[in-house]
């Protein structure tokens, strides 16, 4: 935990205890504050009473007192409408701040040049984030991984001058730190996602914006027209700005990493490697990294092989748009696909097809698929994951030549088989486990964490 020592002794009001509010409020209590939580959701509240958290009624305080109120990220802060809590303390010209904003004070006031790397984009930050963390583990670095990947930002072990903070920052969060300033932030990409949480896309591309032009040092890709505005605004600079692109993609050797297929997956490589030598990694520590990378559990990630057979899971790969990318990555593909059917369903991969050996149906959208697929690809309505499996499986182990893969890229959301798409992906990997012949999964990654 990083106790909030810049806080102690102030009153701060805080609104959401989700698991970030829980850790906000925990290190706002450690480091001293005066500390008042609530949340719209009575059982929520009832609970975070009865692990020893301070509660009461926001409406209630005397506001003219309040130094900060600290919001949760999940709550809107301008759209559709500020939350009342938000109202509240506007009508008392008090802030509203974050986790993220409390850990860049601490970290100010505890070691002003600790190593800080914020990466946000529309997509790829949480496996970019996860890749420089690793790349830096592997070369010796003290890493401390989290934000709005896996482990909230205040309850990483504390700043300090040799320790790296490697944090995932998503709008709502950088939108909530007003004095964000890393070391090195990265902005990897941006298309239209969470317009209802900011209003019009401009908005959210200058929140964006605003991680790099409080770096030190920004790495910025250039491969969609938003990232190159906000990289041409901030060309005057050339010292403090590197920009990526897939188009450069010959100038990393990928070989090797076998966790990193796809462009998608390019474009994350070259930012971390950008990264790694901006904090003084030499090439070979560099490739060390890309190539041993396990990758993240459910996006892409390689968590078996058998014989020739690579077993993928990418059950993060809820819709069409995020399947293609997996299609895309291999040949021979024995492709576990189903769910929860969304709109258009999968008439946008067809031209994807001919990189299908053969497709293993589950879950609801089963005989939607069956018609899209019709006489374009061999299939099967399989039902469930682990039939599913055992036949892919066997027809990609009886495959003539090459490298077949069995991928689980759904195209569809969990929801009518499973809790969420994690809980898919632990039955995807669970099920290869089980087959016979099986070993053990690869350095980096367990069951558990799949």
């Amino acid at each position: 935990m990083i106790p909030v020592t810049i806080a102690k002794g102030r009153r701060i009001a805080l609104f959401g205890l989700g698991g970030s509010g829980l850790s906000t409020a925990r290190a706002l209590i450690a480091g001293g504050a005066e500390v008042t939580c609530w949340d719209d959701n009575p059982g929520t509240v009832e609970k975070a009473e009865a692990d020893g958290i301070p509660v009461g009624d926001l409406h209630a305080l005397d506001w003219s007192s309040v130094d900060s109120l600290v919001l949760a990220p999940g709550v809107p802060l301008t759209h559709p409408k500020p939350h009342w809590s938000v109202d509240l303390a506007h009508a008392s010209n008090t802030e509203v701040i974050g986790d993220v904003e409390l850990f860049c004070r601490e970290s100010r006031a505890l070691a002003p040049k600790s190593p800080f790397v914020a990466i946000t984009g529309t997509n790829g930050k949480s496996t970019t984030t996860a890749l420089i963390a690793h790349i830096l583990r592997e070369a010796g670095r003290d890493v401390q991984l989290g934000g709005n990947i896996g482990t909230p930002i205040l309850e990483l072990e504390p700043p300090a001058a040799h320790r790296h903070h490697v944090v995932e920052c998503s709008s709502y969060q950088i939108d909530l730190a007003p004095s964000i300033d890393p070391s090195i932030g990265i902005l990897l990409n941006l298309s239209p996602d969470h317009l209802d949480r900011h209003g019009t896309m401009e908005r959210y591309a200058a929140i964006k914006a605003r991680l790099l032009q409080a770096s030190d040092y920004a790495v910025c890709g250039i491969d969609d027209d938003w990232c190159r505005r906000i990289a041409i605004g901030l060309e005057d600079d050339q010292a403090r700005i590197e920009t990526i692109s897939v188009t450069d993609g010959a100038s990393l050797d990928l070989s090797d990493a076998r966790s990193l297929r796809g462009d998608h997956n390019l474009q994350n490589a070259l930012a971390a490697a950008a990264t790694c030598r901006a904090l003084g990694l030499g090439e070979n520590e560099i490739k060390a990294g890309l190539d041993s990378f396990p990758g993240l559990a459910h996006r892409m990630q390689i968590v078996a092989r058998r014989g020739n057979v690579s077993f993928v899971n990418d059950s993060k790969a809820t819709n069409a748009d995020a399947a293609a990318k997996s299609l895309s990555s291999f040949n021979g593909i024995h492709w576990i696909a189903g769910g929860l059917p969304k709109e258009g369903g999968i008439e946008s991969l067809r031209p994807l097809f001919g990189r299908i050996a053969k497709a293993y149906l589950i879950g609801d959208a089963a005989p939607q698929f069956a018609a899209t697929l019709g006489e374009a690809v061999p299939y099967e309505i399989s039902g469930t994951m682990d039939i599913a499996v055992a036949h892919a499986s066997a027809d990609a182990a009886d495959a003539p030549e090459g490298e077949p893969v069995v991928l689980l890229a759904p195209a569809a959301a969990s929801f009518d088989q499973f809790r969420n798409f994690e809980k898919r992906g632990e039955a995807f990997v669970n099920a290869v486990m089980a087959l016979k012949g099986m070993g053990t999964l690869p350095t980096g990654q367990t069951g558990d964490d799949a």
